[in-house]
Parts: structure tokens; sequence; C-alpha cells
């Protein structure tokens, strides 16, 4: 018989030490295909979540030939900051967990586009989100300032419906 031991101290709200550990994110539609004339970079990414828990989620991620594995916290109140810790792993490590992923794997393009002294990440998402296009800035506090591109829509930061782990089991063609 096996007991599960579980310290209090890691089951508590905690705060975030190491600002190495926390992302800070705003995340818009867009408007129009003409981040695609400006991107410096296009990356082929294919993900899958091996937990989609509210309160934590854990990606695995092939971004061109490389594998990633992130854990990712619950967003603050304001829905741009949260934890993530993320690490590089074998591509051929990435494609064995992938096997072993919940429902509902993403795959989009990502478009790197500067503007002003940030980079954009535009995800074009394809398969059953196709048709939705996101763009995602990260900036180093939550009241950074930065250029907004002609083609940034509306802003939704922190609507779960944009996050991937919900796109991976809602997918967009499925919306009303």
């Amino acid at each position: 018989m096996y007991v599960l031991i579980r310290p209090t101290r890691f089951w508590k709200p905690c705060r975030i030490k190491n600002r190495n550990m926390q992302e800070i994110e705003r995340k818009f539609l867009v408007t129009s295909e003409a981040f695609k004339n400006e991107a410096f970079k296009r990356t082929h990414i294919v993900q899958g979540f091996l937990n989609t828990h509210p309160s934590r989620t854990v990606r695995v991620r092939i971004r061109g030939d490389v594998g990633f594995i992130t854990v990712k916290g619950k967003a603050n109140k304001t829905g741009i900051s949260r934890f993530e810790w993320e690490r590089q792993i074998p591509l051929a490590e990435a494609e064995e967990l992938m096997h072993l992923c919940e429902p509902g794997i993403i795959e989009k393009i990502r478009f790197e586009v500067e503007s002003g002294d940030h980079t954009f990440e535009v995800d074009e998402f394809l398969g059953e989100n196709e048709g939705l296009i996101v763009a995602e800035v990260e900036l180093e506090s939550e009241t950074e300032l930065f250029v907004e591109p002609k083609w940034l829509g509306k802003e939704v930061t922190g609507e779960l419906k944009y996050y991937n782990s919900y796109l991976s089991k809602h997918p967009y063609k499925t919306w009303s």
C-alpha cells in the first residue's frame, strides 16, 4: 500500500521568486495577413498537453526540429503574468511524449515580427483551429509599453478560450 504525502508548502499559492520563471505576455487577435510580409522567421509547431488542469499545464512542443517541455501555472488576475518553466529536450523524446498527450494536438505556423523593440509571435493555427490567428508579445513588466503593429486587433489577454490548452479541447472550428 502506498501513501501519498502532500507537503503543505507545495500546495499553497505562492509568489514567483525567480523572475526568469515568469511569463509576462499580452495576446491579441490579428486583423489581416500583412504580418506575413513583415515576418523575419517562420516555424512549424506541433504541441500537445500532458496535463491541462486549470491551475497548471504541462506542454510538449516540437518547434521545427527541436523538442521542449513546458510547465505553466495559472495566470494572475490580469491574465498577463504566470509561472513558466521550459526546457529543451531531444526531438526523439518530444516525439515519444506526444504519444502520452491528452487528445487534441495543436498545429500552427509561428511568424516572428519585429515591432519597435519587441518581437511579436503570430500563430496561424492549422487543422481544427484553422482560421484563428493570434499575436503575442512578451514583456519585462505588465505596464511596459510597446509599438502596436497595424494588423493588431482586439486584445484577448486572459481570455481562456484563446489558451492553447483550451483550443486543444475546444477547437476554433467548433465555436459558434
